[in-house]
């Protein structure tokens, strides 16, 4: 709650095309609001504007006109069970965060909103109420019925794809698998495309092992699994690499000739794009039938209520929602 009043009080809501509605409980939202404003932790004062939902004659909530405004945040309340006390988690909530991500869901689904812009969220609240719970990431997957996703960081020097994300070290080499990869691949293509208005991008792909492989010295995943399908590609025309060494692709002069890079896991990719940016980085979902952006840290309990968390990555979330929201218009015209 602390970055999005923030970012309201500073204005930032206003260099915005679209409106932003935040789903949230009203009373605390207002409590936390009335707190950073005593705390003098706010730039301007704030006016909450509640939206209420159309009922319409099949049942389905639609959202109202709305219009831009600088200083107001517009927020469709979602009532806790229980009150929320800064920095405390409280897994009886758990059932509004779910509500919150059901919602967001069915606005973005129904082409009623542009994007989903999320912020931090504390797994273990949710995993009280549904121990499977993964993510964000994954509950939004399921929930559009999609079999695969890819995450993609992006800041303003470099973007990186992702074929596998939160495994253990020493089981990401089995999970490199022609179709893991070719999966991956098609996926960054098809959104570079629509949601980013890249018709022909520029993609470069690490290998899994040092200097690639190595000619097989080092590992065989480049010439068995990676390089043939990535060879698919090249041949149907796409403007894509084989495999690269990871040491020497995160450089600026094959950085300045490309679009995306895809790693081959997690930290391979997003060690050297945070070092390139933390704190206005943006996590994106490629492969949803919408656009979701996020902020690239966790929720910082111990910031809650001071005034003294960082709204940078939350906003750069919001621009690039924007921006991919203005490319796929454009795209689907």
């Amino acid at each position: 709650m602390d970055i999005v009043l923030m970012l309201v009080s500073a204005g930032k809501l206003a260099q915005f095309d679209r409106p932003v509605v935040v789903l949230a409980d009203l009373n605390a939202l207002q409590a936390r609001y009335d707190l950073l404003l005593k705390q003098n932790s706010l730039s301007n004062t704030i006016q909450i504007n509640p939206i209420t939902l159309d009922q319409t004659a099949n049942h389905h909530l639609s959202l109202p006109p709305l219009t831009c405004r600088s200083n107001a945040l517009n927020v469709i309340h979602l009532p806790t069970a229980e009150p929320v006390q800064a920095g405390i988690l409280n897994p009886a909530n758990a059932d509004m965060v779910l509500a919150q991500l059901d919602m967001a869901h069915t606005l973005a689904n129904t082409g009623q909103v542009a994007a989903i812009v999320t912020a931090p969220l504390q797994k273990s609240v949710i995993m009280a109420k549904l121990p499977d719970f993964m993510g964000h990431t994954e509950y939004f997957m399921q929930q559009a019925g999609c079999a695969k996703v890819v995450m993609m960081l992006a800041n303003s020097a470099m973007s990186v794809a992702l074929v596998t994300t939160h495994l253990p070290l020493r089981a990401v080499a089995d999970a490199i698998t022609p179709s893991a990869v070719r999966e991956t691949v098609a996926i960054v293509l098809a959104d570079c495309q629509s949601k980013f208005g890249l018709k022909q991008p520029r993609i470069l792909v690490c290998g899994l092992n040092p200097h690639a492989g190595e000619d097989g010295h080092l590992g065989r995943e480049e010439i068995d699994i990676i390089n043939p399908v990535l060879a698919e590609f090249r041949a149907a025309g796409v403007d894509i690499s084989l495999a690269m060494p990871a040491d020497t692709l995160f450089t600026r002069a094959h950085l300045a000739n490309c679009d995306v890079v895809i790693a081959m896991y997690h930290d391979q990719g997003l060690a050297p794009l945070k070092s390139h940016g933390f704190g206005e980085t943006v996590n994106i979902t490629l492969g949803l039938p919408y656009i979701r952006t996020s902020v690239d840290h966790g929720t910082a309990l111990d910031l809650a209520g001071t005034g003294q968390a960082s709204a940078s990555s939350l906003y750069h979330a919001l621009q690039y929602a924007q921006t991919m929201a203005d490319a796929q218009r454009v795209a689907n015209i």
